[in-house]
């Protein structure tokens, strides 16, 4: 199968989702140190402000891809989006606590909220079918490219005597950019007429919409935080100026491996690649919670779970694009990020209670049972009678 060429929808919100991720990730592997050892917030903290501010996110979304599916213009909710996150992001820089943190990251999960879905929706609608996996694959490349770049530029700061709040002020550079693409290079679609989407019913989704919503609800719930992750690995030995590094490393990888694993779910189907992306990541879960200081150890385990994480991404919103009828891409998208989305509150609230009473051997382990489980319950949906790939 030959590779498709890019339309400039696809194009536009890539490089959008470059340069937002520059400036996000220019704060996020600082984040976690900085609320720990500036602003003395636990563990438990860190996964109530990671779980609150996702679980916002996931409900705005399924509002938004509503709202997309009704008529309302798409640009304005991405651009409404985008500009939303981009202006309290910054601000983070001035805080003094870390309930001041919990607001801002909540503020600006709202930002992404409102943009998700009817970006995914504009990403589906502007590829044929056969072709999706690699358009996915390509925007999320993009969005790891822009997380590589962030902490490029953070370690940079910080090598030139910035301090960790100017850094995090100093992400307001990339953000304008994201407005000024969007601006100038982001189109209106074809107009559709208001109109009311079909009523919300579980039952009237594709039934393997509703698989892979129900395994990726038991992922989200076993997800592990990124703040945690560049905890385990501060945790572990790694110096606080090489996280910007570690995370960029991550995202170089996630960036390599987001193009050629859509692409293979267009050839093989989504099916296997998504199984078999799950189950790497549990494998690797497990081993990170075997391990406690061992500096190369702990940096390629970082870099292969960020690998695997990124094999099922594109899989995963191509297979939903394939299945979700044309008049409920939005609402699709919407219902799928709310059910992911949600379930991380919980998630991330409990991973970071099990590293705070049993340690962080313990929570590892158990995000890699729950993995390994909703990989299971997908592959079991899959080989029912009038399920699709």
């Amino acid at each position: 199968m030959t590779r498709p060429r890019l339309p400039r929808t696809v194009w536009v919100l890539g490089l959008a989702s470059l340069l937002n991720d520059t400036a996000s990730e220019m704060i996020m592997p600082l984040l976690p140190v900085f609320l720990t050892a500036t602003l003395g917030a636990a563990p438990a903290a860190i996964g109530l402000i990671e779980g609150l501010a996702t679980a916002a996110s996931s409900v705005l979304q399924l509002v938004s891809g509503r709202l997309a599916d009704r008529g309302i213009s798409t640009r304005r909710l991405v651009l409404g989006g985008y500009g939303t996150s981009n202006l309290v992001r910054p601000l983070i820089a001035l805080a003094w606590a870390w309930p001041v943190v919990l607001l801002l990251r909540f503020a600006d999960r709202i930002g992404k909220g409102l943009r998700t879905a009817p970006r995914d929706a504009l990403l589906a609608a502007s590829v044929a079918e056969q072709h999706r996996g690699a358009v996915f694959g390509f925007h999320r490349a993009m969005d790891h490219g822009g997380a590589m770049l962030g902490p490029l530029l953070a370690f940079g700061l910080l090598q030139w005597g910035f301090s960790t709040p100017h850094v995090f002020a100093a992400s307001v550079v990339p953000g304008v950019l994201v407005l000024l693409c969007l601006g100038f290079g982001l189109r209106e679609p074809q107009p559709t007429p208001p109109q009311a989407p079909a009523p919300l019913r579980w039952r009237t989704l594709d039934k393997s919409v509703r698989g892979l919503i129900g395994a990726a609800g038991l992922l989200a719930l076993a997800n592990v935080p990124d703040a945690f992750l560049v905890l385990w690995a501060f945790q572990g030995g790694i110096e606080v100026a090489w996280l910007p590094l570690l995370w960029a490393a991550a995202h170089a990888v996630r960036s390599a491996v987001s193009v050629p694993a859509g692409w293979l779910s267009d050839v093989l189907g989504r099916q296997p690649v998504m199984t078999g992306g799950w189950l790497i990541r549990a494998a690797l879960l497990a081993s990170m919670g075997a391990v406690a200081k061992d500096g190369p150890v702990l940096w390629i385990l970082f870099l292969a779970y960020a690998g695997a994480t990124a094999c099922t991404e594109g899989a995963e919103r191509a297979l939903i694009g394939d299945h979700a009828p044309a008049a409920q891409k939005g609402t699709a998208f919407g219902v799928y990020h709310l059910v992911s989305g949600l379930l991380v509150l919980p998630g991330a609230v409990l991973f970071g209670a099990i590293w705070q009473t049993l340690g962080q051997g313990s929570a590892f382990v158990a995000a890699a049972a729950l993995t390994a489980l909703g990989a299971g319950i997908f592959t079991w949906r899959v080989r029912r009678p009038g399920f699709s790939r």
